[in-house]
């Protein structure tokens, strides 16, 4: 089978028009970290559409408002939170406004991400690195632990749930990503150690993997890759895509929604677990 962007495209319409939402989230709270274009902006608008009301939080005003009008136009409620997650007092400011405005919070997707610098790993600029890691595992560490209160007390017992945005780079051992999988397998750890600790609370938290998402960041990654090797933006997606059991790359809705699964009582027995979203493309062993 030929695998081109073209088909990717055919192939998520087919997903989209056989996807009808349901209200897995009806009533919920949840604060979503990091909202910006592709997941961000995906989860954002699929929680919405599932029922949830959302906290949304970044640094930039606009683009929090934009999107908490996507949220209100599917019917749910938007609380626009401006925030250095890498601030304490702004991340304590943050589970105050939150709790004000909803009385309850149910889920933390801490999606927030900073690019590491990519040189190997023997090379890297340790500031560059600690600044990455800032957002990449301190802040997740923080937000998780400033709102398990609010999260044990959830109304929907047996509690709330957070969930960890990692990366499939912690499968691959490429020297130009070892400062992303640092990142990346530092927070899995993380979210385990989280999971052993906030369990007996009730608090469940979970990881989701995604690969390559073929949204706008990726889409503009692949014309450069293909500009600087001479081939076309379909060659390379075909090599992306390759290694995959489906032949394809994930929709960031289709990232979002497996995201989301983990935040719904669906998973209500679900802890400690990394789930990848890779079209098929690592197994576990």
């Amino acid at each position: 089978m030929t695998t081109t962007a073209a088909a990717h495209e055919a192939a998520a319409t087919l997903v989209e028009a056989a996807y009808t939402p349901a209200p897995l989230l009806q009533d919920k709270v949840i604060v979503l970290s990091g909202v910006g274009p592709g997941l961000g902006r995906a989860l954002g608008e699929e929680a919405a559409q599932m029922g949830a009301d959302l906290v949304l939080v970044s640094r930039t005003e606009k683009r929090l408002e934009k999107m908490a009008e996507v949220v209100r136009a599917h019917g749910r409620r938007a609380l626009v939170v401006p925030t250095d997650i890498t601030d304490e007092a702004s991340r304590a400011r943050l589970v105050e406004r939150s709790l004000e405005e909803f009385g309850r919070v149910d889920c933390l997707l801490n999606n927030a991400f900073g690019i590491p610098p990519m040189d190997p790993i023997s090379t890297l600029d340790l500031d560059a690195l600690r600044a990455a890691n800032e957002t990449n595992v301190f802040a997740p560490l923080r937000l998780s632990a400033l709102f398990a209160d609010a999260l044990a007390a959830s109304p929907d017992k047996p509690g709330g749930s957070i969930v960890m945005l990692n990366s499939c780079v912690q499968y691959s051992s490429e020297p130009e990503y070892s400062g992303y999988k640092l990142s990346k397998g530092t927070l899995a750890h993380l979210a385990s150690s989280l999971a052993t600790e906030l369990g007996p609370r009730g608090i469940r938290v979970n990881s989701v993997a995604p690969s390559y998402i073929y949204e706008d960041v990726n889409k503009s990654y692949f014309d450069w890759i293909a500009s600087e090797s001479g081939r076309t933006h379909d060659e390379v997606y075909a090599e992306k895509a390759a290694p995959t059991d489906l032949k394809r790359l994930a929709s960031p809705q289709e990232v979002a929604r497996a995201t989301l699964f983990l935040a719904s009582d669906l998973a209500s027995a679900v802890t400690g677990t990394m789930l990848n979203v890779d079209c098929g493309e690592f197994h576990d062993n």
